[in-house]
């Protein structure tokens, strides 16, 4: 079953002379469970196609399906309701808030959809038991190694019930060794039915 689906989606940006074609007749489809990558060089549109993918941006034209439903048909509040519960997102500079702890940047979207405090923790902290980070859930950010805010962040992207994993070089911070664990990381989400897109410069990864 397809959880994303672009049908020849582009993204023009400006106009007449200063007009930028970011994406151009773009097609894809990705199923549960299946982990795509998209590599390009810089300004190819790699970015926009997650930031469209993930109903960030709207496509100049095209249509973009999310688990079944068009976002073009979906109003700016179904879209925000669509990232809370469906969507989730693994940037590259983490973009975790400095002054909330790692359970509670996890659990934080969780609580902005309406679960409780209490609940929604209770989901942050497995979610980094499951990311061998129980010990380091009451630390802040800046407490934390790199490689250990990005394993941060993906459980923040893994937590409930999402179905869409949309990763901008998620790796492009670390070292080696941490780059192939956050890989490991994000398959171990395909296996249990997650659909992720990442964007990596790294072929090696890809």
């Amino acid at each position: 079953m397809s959880v994303l689906e672009l049908q020849d989606v582009s993204k023009t940006y400006g106009a007449e002379a200063s007009e930028v074609n970011a994406l151009r007749r773009v097609s894809l489809t990705v199923n549960a469970g299946e982990m795509v990558a998209v590599m390009g060089p810089s300004g190819s549109g790699k970015s926009t196609l997650l930031t469209i993918a993930g109903s960030l941006e709207d496509a100049s034209s095209g249509e973009v399906l999310v688990a079944g439903s068009p976002l073009s048909r979906m109003s700016r509040n179904d879209k925000a309701r669509l990232r809370r519960r469906t969507v989730g997102y693994v940037f590259q500079d983490f973009n975790l808030l400095p002054g909330l702890t790692a359970t509670e940047n996890v659990a934080l979207p969780l609580e902005l959809d309406g679960m409780s405090a209490g609940k929604a923790q209770a989901a942050g902290r497995r979610a980094l038991d499951g990311l061998g980070l129980t010990e380091r859930a009451d630390r802040y950010p800046d407490e934390l190694s790199g490689g250990e805010r990005q394993r941060v962040a993906i459980a923040r992207a893994v937590a409930g019930e999402r179905r869409l994993l949309l990763a901008d070089e998620p790796s492009g911070a670390l070292d080696s060794v941490n780059a192939g664990e956050v890989m490991r990381l994000l398959h171990e989400a395909c296996q249990r039915g997650v659909a992720a897109v990442v964007v990596t410069h790294d072929a090696q990864l890809a």
